[in-house]
């Protein structure tokens, strides 16, 4: 089970980025997917998630309305769309399987599996 999140970088306020996720080892039926970032001397938190399998999708209170997570299943990728970006929103984002996606999985980081490298986004004022 392996993910390789891409697509940071930077963005001025306001601005927009899509990040993805590509899974390898599984397909997007198997597990869910959940967006995680972690943000300087902060901890990480749950930002969205997505399972396929009974079409469900979950987001932090602070993405809702500017974030919507997707998938392409033939790809095997999971995408976040990031909207109306805010300087809050610099962090290092990443990607993890889950067992089940809800609002429950994002609050208690219920993802396994080691972290990937993650991808780096910026928003400057």
């Amino acid at each position: 089970v392996q993910l390789v999140e891409s697509g940071g970088g930077l963005v001025q306020a306001g601005g927009s980025l899509r990040l993805s996720c590509k899974a390898s080892g599984f397909t997007l039926d198997d597990y869910a997917i959940g967006w995680y970032r972690q943000a300087p001397g902060k901890e990480r938190e749950g930002v969205a998630c997505i399972s396929t399998r009974d079409d469900s999708t979950a987001y932090a209170d602070s993405v809702k309305g500017r974030f919507t997570i997707s998938s392409d299943n033939a790809k095997r990728t999971a995408y976040l769309q990031m909207n109306s970006l805010d300087p809050e929103d610099t962090a290092v984002y990443y990607c993890a399987p889950q067992y089940l996606c809800d609002s429950r999985t994002l609050k208690e980081r219920l993802s396994f599996g080691s972290w990937g490298r993650g991808t780096q986004v910026t928003v400057s004022s």
